[in-house]
């Protein structure tokens, strides 16, 4: 098994990556849903895409828990569940509440796949094996920082729920106009569902007040950041006034 040094060497290594993609996407639009562009090759069905993107972290990060030896411990089984239901939900069953149908390029769910499968590899990595012995004992569970962590993370859940259902009903059956989606955190911010799972992973990191757990939310705002900005961009282009009058941030409320 790796060791806590080499880990802690992939750590940082995946720390740079992220702030060059947060730099790269500033500049490239990821070919996905509103952003969708055949530049980036062959595609999928939008649903089939998104399982087959995201359901690999879920089997993966399972499997790093089932062969651990801390699969009889009770605060690490419940990181595992926690990170798995949002996976179950964003493999399992948005991909099912999507309207349409639009595509998902095959380059797109690859990378997906690359990084969930690494990221699986940071939690599992660190959750089950790397974290020192007794790192999280029964006693955590009442510790302020899993306390804390637990309640931003069902949070940042909901708003992303919430607001990935307000995206979904802005249109009726046969409707094709486009709308700026309102109510929620849609008052403060132009992409709430990304708001919201950027929340839920600083609450995942809080609660298990790992590096490994602040890495990813690191990822996560430097992947939806600028796609954050280009979609609040898109809107202020085609809405005008209706939308500028607003003064939405892109993803962080009263901030970015």
């Amino acid at each position: 098994m790796i060791t806590e040094a080499a880990f802690n060497i992939f750590l940082i290594a995946m720390s740079i990556t992220a702030l060059v993609v947060f730099v790269v996407l500033h500049y490239i639009d990821a070919g996905y849903g509103m952003m969708y562009t055949r530049k980036w090759g062959p595609t999928v069905n939008n649903r089939v895409g998104w399982i087959i993107m995201e359901s690999p972290v879920f089997v993966a990060m399972f499997v790093l828990w089932w062969f651990s030896d801390r699969k009889s411990e009770l605060v690490p089984l419940l990181f595992l569940l926690l990170f798995e239901l949002h996976y179950f939900q964003r493999s399992f069953v948005f991909p099912f509440l999507i309207r349409g149908n639009s595509k998902m390029p095959l380059s797109i769910i690859f990378s997906g796949v690359v990084f969930n499968m690494f990221n699986a590899f940071m939690q599992g990595g660190w959750i089950f094996y790397i974290s020192p012995e007794g790192s999280y004992p029964v006693s955590w569970i009442t510790d302020i920082r899993f306390i804390i962590g637990v309640i931003v993370f069902f949070v940042g859940m909901t708003i992303n729920l919430h607001s990935d259902n307000v995206v979904r009903n802005l249109r009726k059956p046969g409707d094709t106009k486009h709308y700026i989606p309102r109510g929620g955190m849609y008052k403060y911010v132009s992409s709430a569902n990304y708001f919201g799972e950027f929340v839920e992973w600083c609450g995942f990191a809080i609660l298990t007040w790992s590096y490994a757990g602040a890495v990813f939310a690191l990822w996560t705002f430097a992947n939806l950041a600028p796609r954050a900005k280009r979609i609040n961009n898109r809107y202020r282009n085609e809405f005008g006034e209706e939308f500028t009058k607003l003064k939405l941030k892109n993803i962080i409320p009263f901030i970015y």
